[in-house]
């Protein structure tokens, strides 16, 4: 039971947990991925040594987008797609990689999961992209 007439229970913010979930959604996430994914292409194109022969792009794919390296004899891909209960990554043969799931914590916060662990949107890119990123270093 809340005491009204207690100063500190009046001062505690109310948590919003409905806006927190609603905004734990799949495509919420999905989309957060992708912005965060362009930023990483920006700033890995941005690394190549001048007159490099090889190139990352982003670009939509399948319902989904992805990730292209293009050098002269050689393209290679990871894709993302938004499924209904989950995101799935693919190697460029199609071969799933791994998926994320959401989990709405008793903390209010929105986790991403992959093969039953926690991971962070950083950690989920990583673990899609760094072969592809950084093939033979």
């Amino acid at each position: 039971m809340n005491d009204t007439n207690n100063p500190a229970e009046k001062a505690k913010p109310k948590f919003d947990w409905v806006t927190q979930r609603s905004s734990c959604s799949l495509p919420n996430v999905f989309k957060e991925l992708r912005s965060q994914v362009e930023q990483d292409i920006k700033t890995r194109n941005a690394l190549r040594p001048n007159h490099s022969p090889y190139e990352f792009s982003v670009a939509d794919h399948d319902g989904g987008f992805g990730v292209f390296l293009k050098a002269k004899d050689l393209q290679m891909s990871v894709t993302f797609s938004l499924a209904e209960h989950a995101i799935f990554v693919r190697d460029d043969k199609g071969v799933a990689m791994f998926e994320v799931t959401l989990t709405f914590d008793d903390r209010g916060e929105c986790k991403l999961n992959v093969n039953g662990e926690e991971r962070d949107y950083w950690q989920v890119r990583r673990m899609a992209l760094e072969e592809l990123m950084f093939r033979g270093h």
